[in-house]
């Protein structure tokens, strides 16, 4: 279905006019040979780089969870940027507004330009961060890989249940970009919720190229209508510190992106992105459409690692393979997901793919599942009663 999805809407002609950065003779200039060798090491890398003045750090939000030692402990991802790179913005610029139909020097430009820069600035492999957290520890997060992301897992010192701890990098003055995170204390027991967020909780356009690239460079992010109010009731009705995990396909280029999206329309919670095609944009829309399943199928398994013992409700849409990816998800931990609901995209006729609103396909994703355990619904209204229900034969 996705790559019959992908020819009906012509995405790889769309794909072939967009600028692969990292092609380009400057890119390559901007490493030595020893740092790129090095970067191949990724955390083993015996010659990691300190953070200078002249780099962009992410700090991303995560969510604490009790080990089997009943220590807390989180995975902590960082990414790295030169902030002296991204001369090709306005090639790329002009790129990506010629695909999606604008005039030269429209206004919408400005825009595109600020969203782009995260997929034009070099990535810097083999940085070590350090970050001061919650003024109790100071964390050692690094060296990055190729991609200039790095992933560590770190044991944190004892904090209570639905508590929010901030960390701080500790970078010289000049360093720019998410130099704060939010960590979030989840204990072992309680509900927790997996949300899916392109056409779930906002407006993408997921089946056509053009409305990828038109909501992510140039429109502002809208939430779908209903949402943000349904999962505020979520929030409220399961706990307050109830851990909630947002789960795209989207590439980490759009972490600050969504991050912005999220903290304006919905509850805090960790935003989990795919870490692949970074200076490549024709990544983006291969992201959003190719491989969805097993990749969120992995993730959801990460946080099953973490939270084993939570009730959990996944929420997504129809236009990927959410229903398929919860599916295998309940199948494979039993009790662990309680309710699954599956928002049907009733414009998806345009795309001319009408059998992913199929009764038929629901019924096959979710085979063998109680049918008290998943729900298609079209308005965010549908919802309230359901999980009401839900919640109260879990309590």
């Amino acid at each position: 279905m996705e790559h019959r999805t992908r020819r009906e809407r012509k995405f790889d002609e769309v794909e072939s006019g967009l600028p692969n950065i990292k092609m380009t003779p400057a890119f390559e200039r901007r490493l030595s040979i020893a740092t790129r060798l090095l970067s191949y090491l990724g955390p083993h890398n015996p010659a990691p780089h300190p953070i200078t003045a002249n780099d962009e750090v992410w700090l991303f939000d995560n969510t604490a969870y009790r080990s089997v030692d009943n220590q807390w402990r989180a995975e902590f991802v960082t990414a790295e940027f030169d902030q002296r790179t991204g001369q090709e913005v306005s090639s790329a610029v002009a790129d990506v507004a010629e695909n999606i139909g604008l005039a030269k020097d429209d206004a919408a430009e400005a825009t595109i330009q600020e969203r782009l820069m995260p997929f034009v600035q070099a990535v810097l492999p083999g940085r070590v961060v350090r970050t001061d957290f919650g003024g109790r520890k100071e964390l050692k997060l690094g060296p990055g890989g190729r991609n200039g992301i790095s992933s560590d897992n770190r044991g944190l010192p004892e904090f209570r249940n639905g508590e929010i701890v901030s960390s701080v990098a500790k970078v010289p003055t000049g360093t720019t970009g998410i130099l704060k995170m939010n960590t979030v204390f989840a204990e072992s027991e309680g509900w927790g919720l997996i949300s899916d967020v392109d056409d779930t909780i906002k407006v993408t356009m997921t089946s056509d190229p053009i409305g990828i690239l038109r909501s992510t460079f140039v429109s502002e992010a809208t939430p779908v209508q209903g949402m943000p109010e349904l999962y505020s009731f979520i929030q409220t009705t399961l706990s307050p510190s109830a851990p909630f995990f947002y789960l795209s396909a989207s590439p980490y280029n759009l972490y600050m992106f969504l991050r912005n999206f999220r903290e304006k329309f919905y509850p805090e919670g960790t935003i989990i992105l795919r870490d692949a095609n970074w200076m490549n944009l024709s990544g983006l829309l291969s992201n959003l459409t190719l491989g969805t399943e097993a990749y969120k199928v992995d993730r959801m398994e990460k946080i099953n690692s973490w939270l084993p013992k939570r009730k959990m409700i996944c929420i997504g849409d129809s236009t990927q393979t959410d229903p398929e990816a919860y599916g295998e998800i309940y199948r494979n931990h039993d009790g662990w997901v309680r309710l699954i609901l599956i928002r049907k995209v009733t414009d998806i006729a345009a795309v001319g793919l009408q059998e992913k609103n199929d009764p038929e396909r629901f019924e096959t994703a979710f085979k063998g599942i109680p049918s008290d355990a998943w729900h298609v619904f079209e308005t965010a209204e549908e919802c309230y009663q359901i999980i009401k229900d839900v919640v109260a034969r879990n309590p």
